[in-house]
C-alpha cells in the first residue's frame, strides 16, 4: 500500500475511535447504557468499582487480541492496537467533560447507537478492530462454520446483556440491546454487511502469487477459473467467500505496487456444503 493511502488510512483508524469513543462516554454511559463485548464488560465494572473505563477497556481487550493477532496478521495486530490504545486515550480525555449529550435513555439509545456505529465502522473499514471479541469469533467462526462471526458475538453479547439486566435493572438491559442492533445496522451499512459472507471475484494474470498471498494471511483457499479479455487476452479468475472482518486485507493484498488485478465484491446470502476455510480442514478432507 502507498504511504499516502496508509497514513489515510491511520488517520481513519483514530478518527472513528474517537468517534465512538464519545459515544460511549458522553452518551451511553451517562444513561447506564451499555455496548457490546469487552466495551461492555468494562463498563459494567466501571459501574460497580468506578476503575477508569478507558485503563479498563485497553487492559481487557489485550488477552482477545493476543490470541487473535496469531491468526489475523500483523498488520492487523498493529492497526488493532492504535485504534484500541486511542479509543482508550479518548474516553479518558471525553471523561474530563462535564458535559453530557442527553439524559434521555431513548434518544441515548438511538443516537448513541448510531454514533457508535459510526465510529465502529469506520475503524473496521480501514482494517482494524475496537473490540477483542470479534477477532476471537472470526477464529471460532474458522474451527466452527456453521456459528457465523455475527452469531458468535451475539452469543457474548446476550451473556453481558443479562448480566446488565440483573445488575441494573431489565429497561437497561433492553435498552443496550436495542442500542447493539442499532450499532450494527450503521455497521452494515458503512461496511456493507456485518457477518455476511462476502464473494470476492479477482481478475488477475497473477492468480497463483494473490491465492498465495490470502493464503497466508487468511488462511482462506480460492477457486481457480480461467478468463479471456476482450482486449488483454487470457487472465486467471479467483474466487472467494470471505467475511466483512477480511475485507480489509483482501484491498492491501490487491493493492501492492507490483499486483495487477480487478477485484469486485458482492453479498452471498447463504453458504451451503463444505467451505474450506484453514489447513486442518484441508488436511482433513485429503484423510476422508
Amino acid at each position: 500500500m502507498p504511504t499516502k493511502d496508509r497514513i489515510i488510512q491511520f488517520i481513519m483508524l483514530l478518527l472513528g475511535s474517537a468517534v465512538a469513543a464519545f459515544s460511549v462516554e458522553k452518551i451511553l454511559v451517562p444513561v447506564q447504557i451499555l455496548d457490546g463485548g469487552v466495551v461492555g464488560i468494562s463498563i459494567i465494572i466501571h459501574m460497580l468499582a468506578n476503575i477508569p473505563l478507558g485503563i479498563l477497556t485497553f487492559a481487557l481487550n489485550m488477552p482477545f487480541v493476543i490470541i487473535g493477532a496469531r491468526k489475523m496478521g500483523k498488520g492487523f495486530l498493529v492497526r488493532t492496537l492504535v485504534a484500541m490504545a486511542f479509543f482508550s486515550v479518548s474516553i479518558q480525555g471525553f471523561s474530563h467533560l462535564e458535559y453530557d449529550v442527553t439524559d434521555d435513555k431513548l434518544l441515548a439509545t438511538v443516537f448513541g447507537g448510531v454514533i457508535l456505529g459510526l465510529g465502529v465502522g469506520i475503524v473496521i473499514r480501514n482494517g482494524g478492530c475496537l473490540d477483542g471479541t470479534e477477532s476471537v469469533a472470526i477464529l471460532i467462526s474458522r474451527k466452527k462454520p456453521s456459528l457465523s462471526v455475527g452469531q458468535i458475538v451475539l452469543m457474548f453479547n446476550i451473556v453481558i446483556y443479562l448480566s446488565a439486566g440483573l445488575l441494573f435493572g431489565l429497561d437497561r438491559a433492553l435498552y443496550s440491546l436495542l442500542t447493539y442492533f442499532v450499532t450494527s445496522k450503521v455497521v452494515d451499512y458503512i461496511n456493507t454487511g456485518l457477518d455476511q459472507g462476502k464473494a470476492v471475484m479477482i481478475i488477475t494474470e497473477q492468480g497463483r502469487r494473490i491465492a498465495d498471498d490470502i493464503y497466508k494471511e487468511l488462511g482462506r483457499t480460492v477457486t481457480f477459473m480461467k478468463g479471456e479479455g476482450l482486449i488483454s487476452g487470457e487472465k486467471t479468475v479467483l474466487y472467494c467467500v470471505i467475511t466483512r472482518m477480511e475485507l480489509s486485507t483482501i484491498r492491501t493484498i490487491i493493492e501492492q505496487d507490483d499486483i495487477q488485478a480487478f477485484m469486485t465484491i458482492s453479498d452471498v446470502s447463504e453458504i451451503l456444503g463444505r467451505h474450506i476455510k484453514s489447513t486442518s480442514a484441508i488436511e482433513k478432507i485429503k484423510q476422508e
